[in-house]
């Protein structure tokens, strides 16, 4: 099959389109035909080493994690997908090894929810990591209709979907982005503030008692998240561990389907939709991955196999 693999750590340079053998289905795994991948930040940090420490890495590697496809082939003991299913998934392993920039992928059947009938599949590949990040750390926080929540970086990929969960779980949501995202915020029912000096202040001056509630998707905030958060309020980063030691919770998102099966029903009830800023190739992966290193995109880049 087709992927995109390298051999070594390193920049885009190490990148290849090579050839490589189907990979083997274990039992309780399905082997996906993949359609669409998208890109995240942590494929291109865990391609320059960054989570060397972490996960184990079996070369060559194939990178990606999320997926939308069709099932190509059922394992030992799967009753819950047939072939031609659509699906979509989280699809990390224990270790790194094979991703999802590739004509197939294996994922456990644990990993797996039907895709959102309502989602284009370009859309749908750009929802597993991102929405489960937002939707684990929101229900971990028991956000409901009683909150408001601060969403730190709320314009990004994960943040945008988080707005969005937020409103479903009924909250209210006060959101940080640059001026020019704030329409784009609106529209979602997120009441958007501009970053920077004087942040507290401005939510501050939405939120007179402070927001039950913070959600923080980029990392750096923790000042701002004290100097908002109600009296008992709760708090939680994907991006800064020094929250533990003010009472935060630190998470790292976790491939579950029966969570991103929710997430299809939020999509296909209409409270849920996921924007694709770009769609290249597989064997533009390179340019995907400079891409998503700008960090301005507003949106999910897409990976069309």
């Amino acid at each position: 099959m087709r992927a995109m693999t390298y051999d070594t750590y390193g920049g885009v340079e190490v990148l290849s389109e090579t050839r490589i053998p189907v990979p083997k289905v274990g039992p309780g795994e399905v082997l996906v035909r993949v359609r669409c991948a998208s890109v995240n930040p942590v494929d291109w940090k865990i391609m320059a080493g960054g989570l060397d420490g972490l996960m184990d890495v079996v070369y060559p590697v194939v990178p990606g994690w999320d997926v939308a496809g069709t099932v190509e082939y059922v394992g030992i003991d799967t009753p819950e997908f047939t072939a031609g299913d659509e699906v979509v998934a989280y699809a990390r392993k224990d270790y790194v090894h094979g991703g999802t920039f590739a004509e197939f992928v294996t994922v456990p059947v644990r990993a797996l929810a039907p895709k959102p009938a309502s989602l284009t599949w370009q859309q749908a590949a750009g929802l597993p990591l991102a929405g489960l990040t937002a939707y684990q750390l929101l229900t971990r926080l028991d956000t409901g209709k009683e909150d408001t929540v601060l969403v730190h970086g709320a314009a990004g990929g994960v943040g945008s979907l988080g707005v969005q969960i937020a409103r479903a779980l009924g909250a209210r949501v006060i959101g940080t982005a640059s001026a020019r995202n704030h329409d784009r915020l609106r529209e979602l029912g997120c009441e958007p503030v501009e970053y920077g000096d004087g942040l507290a202040e401005r939510v501050r001056a939405l939120a007179p008692d402070g927001v039950t509630v913070v959600a923080d998707f980029v990392g750096g905030v923790l000042d701002t998240t004290r100097a908002v958060l109600a009296e008992g309020g709760r708090h939680a980063s994907i991006a800064d561990h020094t929250v533990l030691g003010a009472g935060g919770q630190w998470m790292w998102v976790r491939p579950v389907g029966a969570d991103l099966a929710e997430l299809g029903r939020l999509a296909d009830a209409g409270q849920l939709t996921v924007t694709v800023a770009k769609t290249f190739p597989l064997a533009e992966l390179a340019a995907a991955f400079d891409l998503s290193r700008e960090g301005h995109t507003a949106g999910k880049i897409v990976l069309e196999v």
